[in-house]
């Protein structure tokens, strides 16, 4: 029986959707399904991606070296995604990575930069506050500023523009979500939720948290959904001018652990500041949880968390109204991404990024569509093999 595509991606976020673009830039044959964002978040029953927000950090500057060569690689490309697309998505406003002096924090945040060449500069206590006024940071800590390629991207906009690159390169677009992946042999049966099977001769999950749904994998990924809460700062035209030159911010000291944006402009046309950093996890195991929490304004508690933080932290910020919402993280043992293939030679996972991988989401669909025609992600640098683990 012939299939009726080569490749199907589950999946159309930020991974999913870069993944399909590359096997489109080199294959015909292609499809990638999953849903539009849902007007209506609160009555939506089906499932829900990460992605449908203005603000992610971008940046090089991370701890771990294979979090930045992703990154690197991503943010390379940034300029060739927007020209192909003619959507824009990328502000650089700069990043600082912010720790207790001295730490392993800053110290492999530096070093990971410096062996990719990435121009960073090291700014102690007083230089901090001298660069960033509107930040009072805690003492004794210092910080790793990169100005050039970083800053923030629209999550929201780099799917559309992913999408659009991979509409334009011949990949099919089916606008809903899949309910079951099964191997039939020679091919893979995909189906959706509106009742309508479709067959690859191979596919890749690319589902974030929802990888874990029931009936998509005869042995789940070995992976752990966490509940996020955010929240948002409105902030007046005159108080986003005096924070133009705000950085994102990524602070790590004993007791907080957060990112923050400086004011973005929303759909609604209003200014928003936003945090993220829960005190404590929320474990989500099922699809029904998931979908669930999705619908939810995240938790008071950690909402009263982060508006603690915030105001001692931006003291001067004086927000015209304040709010939250959820989002999700998938963490993996080996704390990196999961890209490889199931006991099914037809289906591969492409899940587990940790919640930092929306600035690396180009390179990362990349290893994924790599892996895919080759069989193989071949050595490129990265210390780790992005093998998967399964329950």
């Amino acid at each position: 029986m012939a299939a009726d595509f080569k490749y199907i991606v589950v999946g159309r976020g930020m991974m999913g959707a870069a993944a399909a673009k590359y096997l489109a830039m080199q294959a015909d044959g292609v499809a990638v399904i999953g849903p539009d964002e849902p007007e209506n978040r609160r009555a939506h029953q089906g499932v829900f991606a990460s992605h449908y927000d203005e603000g992610r950090i971008t940046r090089t500057v991370d701890p771990d070296r294979d979090w930045a060569l992703l990154a690197n690689h991503s943010i390379a490309r940034y300029a060739e995604i927007a020209a192909e697309s003619g959507i824009d998505f990328y502000t650089e406003a700069g990043c600082v990575v912010v720790a207790p002096a001295g730490s392993d924090y800053t110290r492999d945040t530096k070093n990971a930069a410096d062996s990719l060449d990435v121009e960073t500069r090291m700014l102690d206590g007083a230089a901090l506050k001298q660069a960033f006024p509107y930040f009072a940071m805690p003492l004794g800590c210092e910080g790793v500023f990169q100005r050039e390629g970083a800053g923030y991207i629209s999550p929201r906009r780099l799917v559309k523009a992913q999408s659009t690159i991979a509409e334009k390169r011949g990949a099919t677009v089916i606008r809903d979500y899949v309910t079951a992946i099964r191997d039939e042999g020679r091919i893979v049966a995909v189906e959706t939720s509106g009742g309508r099977t479709v067959t690859a001769e191979k596919v890749l999950l690319a589902a974030g948290g929802f990888s874990i749904s029931a009936n998509l994998l005869v042995e789940s990924v070995d992976m752990s959904v966490y509940g996020r809460t955010v929240v948002m700062f409105e902030v007046s035209e005159e108080q986003g001018a005096a924070f133009a030159n705000m950085p994102s911010l990524i602070l790590e000291t004993r007791d907080i652990d957060i990112y923050l944006l400086p004011p973005i402009r929303y759909p609604d046309g209003k200014l928003y500041l936003k945090i993220g950093g829960d005190p404590d996890d929320y474990q989500l195991k099922t699809d029904a949880e998931l979908r669930a929490w999705f619908r939810t304004d995240g938790r008071p508690r950690a909402r009263d968390h982060l508006m603690l933080i915030t105001r001692r932290l931006v003291p001067d910020l004086k927000p015209l109204s304040v709010s939250s919402a959820s989002c999700v993280v998938s963490k993996t043992a080996s704390k990196h991404p999961m890209i490889g293939f199931t006991a099914s030679p037809g289906i591969a996972v492409l899940t587990g990024c940790a919640g930092t991988s929306a600035k690396s989401s180009d390179e990362i669909g990349r290893l994924g569509a790599e892996l895919l025609m080759t069989g193989e992600i071949a050595p490129q640098g990265y210390a780790t093999d992005f093998k998967p683990a399964f329950r």
